[in-house]
C-alpha cells in the first residue's frame, strides 16, 4: 500500500511523510522518528522507481513481442494456404495467383522436379521412358504399403504416390484418360450437384492443349499438353488390329465421343519431355510475386479458431512453423494425405479420434472412408521376334537412348511407351465400359522393381467399378507415421468375376490372327492357369493397384452423413477450409485419375473465385446400338 501510494505521489516528500505518520497511526506504532523513518521511505521509494522501471521494461518487452509475433503472423499470412503441390495443387496455384492481389503459398512435403533450374539433370522424372525409376525410389515418393489383404492372399500392396513438385504426375505413366461422361452424370446423382458431364467437359478442355487441334471435345489452349505415342510400333498396331479382329470397334478418340473400343491413347507428354502438372501449371506461375512455394515442408495440423480454419502448421528444417490464411486453406494432398491431415486436425469420426486423444473439432465420420482403386493383373505372352523393349534395357542401348534424349528429347526414351489400349464392357448389360486395356510391347515385373528377363509384351487389364471399398486411418498421432490403408481388394463376388471376364477376354485378344507371327508361349498367367478356380488364385497372388486411390473425402450433399465436402469443396461443419484432389470425387471414374484430377480443380478454381461454372450442353456421346451384346 505504502509502495503504491508513494509511487501515486511521484516522489513528494511532504505528501510521503504525512502517509508515513498515518501508516503508524494505523498500525498503533508509540515510537515514530522522522530521521529514521525518512530513511526507510527513500528506500521505499528507491524501490518503488526499480519496480515501476522494471515492470515498465517488461511491459514494453511483452508489448515489443506481441508486435513482433503480429509481424510475423502477417509475413506468415496469405489468403490461401494450398496443401500439395500435386496435380490439384499446381492447377489451383496457378490460377489463383493470376488475381495480383490474390496472395498464394504452397506448401509441398517432396522436393522440386529440377535440379539447378534443369529438366535434364532430373531425367528421372523428366525422360518419360524412365517412369519405373521414379516408382521404386523413396526420394519422391510417400512409398506406402496397404494391410496385409485378406481376400489376395494376405498380401501387403505396394502404393507409390507423388512426393515432388507435380505430385504423382511426375511420376505416373502420362496415360491421359477422362473416363466416362456417365462417370460425371452419377457424381450428380451421387450428390455431386453441378459436377455432371456437361459442367465438367468444359474444365477438361480449358486445361488442355491437344497437338491434334481443338474441337467439340479437345482444348486448344490451355496448359496441359497432351500428344500421341509416335514410335509406330509394329506391336502396337498388331494389338489394335487383333482388337478388331475380335469384334471391338476402334475409336479414334477415346476421351472424346467413344471410350468403347480400341485405339492410340492420348499422353502428357509435350515435345518428348513429361508434361506433368508441375511443368504445365506451376512453372510458368513461379516468378509471380504473389506466389510463394515453399518444399520439402510436412503440414501436421490445420490450425482453427473454433470451426473456423485460420491457417496451418508444419515442419521445415526440423523447426515448427505456422502459416496463416486470411480467406481459406485448400487440402490438396490427394486420397491418402488430405484425410490423414483432416484426422489430425481433428475433423474425422469422433470416436476414432477420440482413442488417440486428438481433441474433435467436427465430428464427419466420412473423411478416410469410401477408399476406391483400381486393381489390374499383367497378361504377359513372350514374343518370337526381336522387336520388344527388352534390348532397349541392356546397358550400352539404354545408355544411348539416354543420350539421344539428353541433346534433343527424341528416340525410344521420349515415350512412355503406353501408345495403345482401350475400353470394352465386361457382359451384356453393363451400359458403358468397365474394364480398360493398356498395350506394352514390353514385359514389367514387380512394378518395374525387377528387370525384365525375356521379349516379351503384356496387356495391363482390370475392372473400372469395382464394388469393394476400403479405407484409411490414422495409425498414431504422428505426422510422419504412414496412415493405415484398407483397400479391402477383391472382397465381393462381383469383382472376382469381372477379374475372371479381364483374363478370358485378354486371351481372346492375344489369339487372334495380327498376332501369329509374334506369339510364343503364354507367361502369365501361363498355359496351365485354365480354370475359374485357377484364374482366380492367380489374380489373388498376381494383381496390383493401378495406382488409382480416390474417394475417401467425397462430395455429397449436407444431408449424406458419409459426405466430406459440400459441391462447392467446402469441409462440411467447418469454415474457411477446402479439399481439391481425387479424394473429393464420389466414386471413382472409369479410367486413369490425372486428367479428372486436374479437371476438379480446374473447376474448383472458379468456385474459389465466385465465377458460373463453365458448361456445354448436349456434347453427344457414343452408346452401344443393342446392350445385349457384350461388344
Amino acid at each position: 500500500m505504502l509502495l503504491d501510494k508513494t509511487h501515486n505521489f511521484g516522489g513528494n516528500t511532504v505528501g510521503v511523510m504525512f502517509l508515513v505518520k498515518m501508516f503508524y497511526l494505523i498500525k498503533g506504532v508509540k515510537c515514530y522518528s522522522p530521521v529514521s523513518q525518512m530513511h526507510k521511505v527513500t528506500g521505499a521509494l528507491f524501490k518503488a522507481h526499480l519496480l515501476r522501471n522494471t515492470l515498465g521494461i517488461n511491459k514494453s518487452f511483452r508489448i515489443s513481442r506481441a508486435l513482433s509475433q503480429l509481424s510475423s503472423e502477417k509475413a506468415n499470412s496469405f489468403n490461401y494456404v494450398i496443401v500439395g503441390a500435386g496435380s490439384a495443387g499446381c492447377v489451383l496455384a496457378n490460377r489463383l495467383t493470376e488475381d495480383p492481389l490474390s496472395t498464394v503459398l504452397l506448401l509441398e512435403a517432396g522436393p522440386k522436379d529440377t535440379l539447378l533450374g534443369s529438366k535434364r539433370l532430373m531425367w528421372k522424372i523428366h525422360m518419360p521412358a524412365a517412369l519405373t525409376y521414379n516408382l521404386c525410389d523413396e526420394k519422391y515418393n510417400w512409398y506406402y504399403h496397404t494391410t496385409s489383404q485378406k481376400h489376395m492372399d494376405n498380401r501387403i500392396m505396394y502404393w507409390p504416390r507423388g512426393r515432388v513438385w507435380g505430385g504423382s504426375s511426375s511420376l505416373n505413366a502420362m496415360v491421359y484418360i477422362r473416363g466416362h461422361a456417365e462417370d460425371y452424370n452419377r457424381w450428380s446423382r451421387e450428390g455431386a450437384v453441378g459436377w455432371d458431364y456437361e459442367h465438367c467437359l468444359p474444365y477438361f478442355k480449358k486445361a488442355q492443349t491437344h497437338e491434334l487441334g481443338p474441337d467439340q471435345y479437345r482444348g486448344g489452349k490451355g496448359p496441359l499438353h497432351v500428344s500421341r505415342g509416335k514410335t509406330n510400333h509394329p506391336l502396337h498396331h498388331a494389338f489394335l488390329e487383333a482388337t478388331q479382329q475380335a469384334g471391338y470397334p476402334f475409336t479414334d478418340d477415346m476421351n472424346g465421343y467413344q471410350q468403347e473400343g480400341f485405339g492410340w491413347m492420348d499422353m502428357t507428354v509435350h515435345k518428348g519431355q513429361r508434361w506433368s502438372a508441375a511443368s504445365a501449371y506451376l512453372h510458368p506461375a513461379v516468378s509471380r510475386p504473389n506466389l510463394s512455394i515453399t518444399e520439402k515442408t510436412l503440414v501436421t495440423k490445420i490450425l482453427f479458431q473454433g470451426t473456423k480454419s485460420i491457417g496451418v502448421e508444419y515442419l521445415k528444417n526440423g523447426q515448427r512453423k505456422k502459416a496463416f490464411a486470411s480467406k481459406e486453406v485448400i487440402l490438396s494432398g490427394g486420397a491418402i494425405n488430405s484425410p490423414q491431415l483432416l484426422m489430425l486436425s481433428g475433423i474425422g469420426n469422433a470416436d476414432d479420434l477420440k482413442k488417440l486423444g486428438i481433441p474433435v473439432v467436427c465430428h464427419l465420420p466420412g473423411v478416410g472412408q469410401n477408399l476406391q482403386d483400381h486393381l489390374e493383373v499383367y497378361v504377359q505372352q513372350k514374343c518370337t521376334k526381336p522387336i520388344t523393349l527388352y534390348s532397349a534395357q541392356k546397358p550400352v542401348r539404354m545408355a544411348r537412348i539416354g543420350l539421344e534424349w539428353l541433346w534433343k528429347f527424341t528416340g525410344d526414351g521420349a515415350t512412355a511407351h503406353l501408345e495403345s489400349g482401350g475400353f470394352i464392357r465386361s457382359e451384356p448389360g453393363v451400359p458403358h465400359p468397365d474394364i480398360q486395356f493398356h498395350f506394352l510391347p514390353s514385359q514389367v515385373v514387380d512394378h518395374g522393381r525387377v528387370a525384365s528377363t525375356m521379349e516379351a509384351y503384356q496387356v495391363h487389364v482390370g475392372p473400372m467399378r469395382s464394388t469393394s471399398v476400403g479405407w484409411v486411418k490414422l495409425k498414431s498421432t504422428n505426422p510422419m507415421d504412414h496412415p493405415i490403408i484398407e483397400p479391402n481388394y477383391m472382397s465381393t463376388e462381383r469383382d472376382i468375376w469381372e477379374f475372371r471376364q479381364c483374363v478370358k477376354l485378354t486371351r481372346e485378344i492375344f489369339a487372334q490372327k495380327a498376332f501369329e507371327k509374334f506369339r510364343g508361349p503364354e507367361i502369365q498367367p501361363g498355359n496351365h492357369v485354365q480354370s475359374d478356380k485357377e484364374i482366380d488364385a492367380f489374380i489373388r497372388q498376381k494383381a496390383d493397384s493401378a495406382y488409382h486411390p480416390s474417394c475417401t473425402c467425397k462430395m455429397g450433399q449436407l444431408s449424406d452423413s458419409t459426405a466430406v465436402v459440400d459441391p462447392q469443396t467446402k469441409v462440411i461443419g467447418v469454415e474457411n477450409l477446402r479439399v481439391v484432389d481425387a479424394s473429393i470425387m464420389p466414386s471413382i471414374v472409369s479410367g486413369n485419375l490425372n486428367a479428372p484430377t486436374i479437371m476438379i480443380a480446374e473447376k474448383a478454381a472458379d468456385i474459389i473465385k465466385g465465377l458460373p461454372s463453365l458448361q456445354e450442353k448436349n456434347a453427344p456421346v457414343y452408346k452401344p446400338k443393342t446392350l445385349e451384346t457384350q461388344r
